[in-house]
């Protein structure tokens, strides 16, 4: 059974803590370096339901894309919902580490696996990251279908492959344009309206798509060469958790690789804060 100091170290490799963007908290936030680790489970939101989840499956190591203190803390009192989370990681040994922006812009990261989802073939990254000589790393990934779809067709099929969600999949453009290839961002993705239409892409699918963003985005094709762009808008928590399935698969090659013996689990547990939603009567389909 390896030590947490070595899983980590292999975590590590896949995602180093350097990649991050400046602002982001990434690394291991919880855990003794020196404690053994069997299990291991991965999920998107360090929340206090997933920490249960951990408890009950007895994980030694938890592995979030979201940071648990993204901006600091002054508290880990267990009267606050995030200090409660360390009281209980802590009270049962259970060790959590983050990767997010390190995940977002790796090869493989969670762009590859939000296409890898949708049978959507990787050309390559829609932001290359500058310090990757091969240029595989970067956020976002521009994408080929093998066949034609029309943008219905295209939001059927993440509807039906992406995680279920209260929002579904919402849409901007023409239902029955064509789309040959697409942009996809896990996470949110309005900042990167600039590349997408750079990228010369039908179709751009993300999460957390805002009005104005959007509004702008469909305006600036209205009249020109190219046909509008067409904007698929899913959970952000259903966009990122297909890396989760991907980082389980990779964490399982090393500890086959190393004998470790690492029991690997993937949390299915729908951690998107929207739980409901209710159509407009007689909203366009």
């Amino acid at each position: 059974m390896p030590r947490l100091s070595e899983v980590i170290a292999a975590l590590e490799n896949l995602w180093p803590a350097e990649r991050a963007e400046s602002w982001d908290a990434v690394g291991t936030v919880v855990g003794e370096p020196g404690q053994d680790v069997g299990r291991v489970l991965f999920a998107v939101d360090p929340v206090q339901e997933i920490v249960d989840e951990a408890v009950g499956l007895g994980a030694d190591l938890l592995v979030t894309h979201h940071p648990l203190y993204l901006r600091g803390t002054t508290t880990v009192a267990a009267s606050t919902f995030k200090g409660r989370v360390v009281h209980t990681l802590i009270k049962h040994d259970i060790a959590l580490h983050v990767a997010h922006t390190n995940a977002d812009t790796a090869d493989p990261g969670v762009s590859d696996a939000l296409a890898g989802a949708l049978d959507l073939r990787v050309v390559r990254p829609l932001v290359p990251d500058p310090g990757d000589p091969d240029g595989r790393r970067g956020l976002g990934r521009v994408c080929e279908l093998d066949h034609p779809l029309t943008v219905r067709e295209l939001a059927a099929r993440a509807a039906e492959r992406l995680p279920a969600t209260a929002q579904g999949i919402r849409m901007a453009g023409d239902p029955d344009a064509t789309v040959r290839t697409v942009a996809v961002s896990g996470g949110s993705g309005d900042s990167l309206f600039d590349h997408v239409r750079a990228a010369g892409v039908d179709a751009f699918l993300t999460a957390d798509l805002r009005h104005h963003p959007v509004s702008e985005a469909r305006a600036h094709g209205a009249h020109g060469a190219h046909p509008p762009l067409a904007l698929l808008d899913a959970a952000h928590w259903a966009t990122e958790w297909p890396w989760c399935e991907l980082a389980a698969a990779q964490l399982d090659e090393i500890s086959d690789r190393h004998g470790w013996g690492l029991r690997v689990h993937v949390s299915k547990t729908v951690t998107d804060p929207w739980t409901s939603q209710f159509p407009s009567p007689g909203a366009p389909n």
